[in-house]
């Protein structure tokens, strides 16, 4: 008799606790919700020559309160002047890539702007 109730215990456990326990742990929620404190802006090289090929590259971050990338968002890039204005939409860790160029010598604070909304930090390239 134990035995019986042993294997149907097992059965039940394998064919219907188990399964939704992994399905809980395996699947998350896509994150369509941008946390502008948590994002953030980087510059993988934030210097170049002012000849209007040389490139200055920029990365946006879009993330959720969770810290976790948010894909499919548009994101603007503007310069303070308003002179560079590029667009690019978020891949599925969240990041958009620019890069800028200028024949103009100088610094220039660049913004990203999400769901037309401002990041809080933005990032200064130079050209020289």
């Amino acid at each position: 008799m134990a035995g019986v109730l042993g294997i149907g215990l097992i059965y039940y456990l394998s064919s219907s606790v188990i399964p939704r326990i992994l399905v809980t742990f395996s699947k998350a929620a896509p994150a369509t919700q941008i946390s502008i404190n948590d994002s953030y802006v980087l510059g993988s090289k934030i210097l170049a020559r002012a000849d209007g090929e040389d490139k200055c590259n920029v990365n946006v971050f879009l993330m959720d309160e969770k810290r976790k990338g948010v894909a499919g968002k548009r994101v603007e890039l503007i310069g303070a002047k308003g002179v560079v204005v590029i667009k690019d939409v978020t891949d599925g860790n969240g990041m958009a890539s620019f890069e800028v160029t200028s024949d103009e010598m100088g610094q220039f604070e660049l913004t990203a702007i999400a769901e037309g909304v401002p990041l809080n930090k933005g990032i200064t390239v130079t050209f020289r």
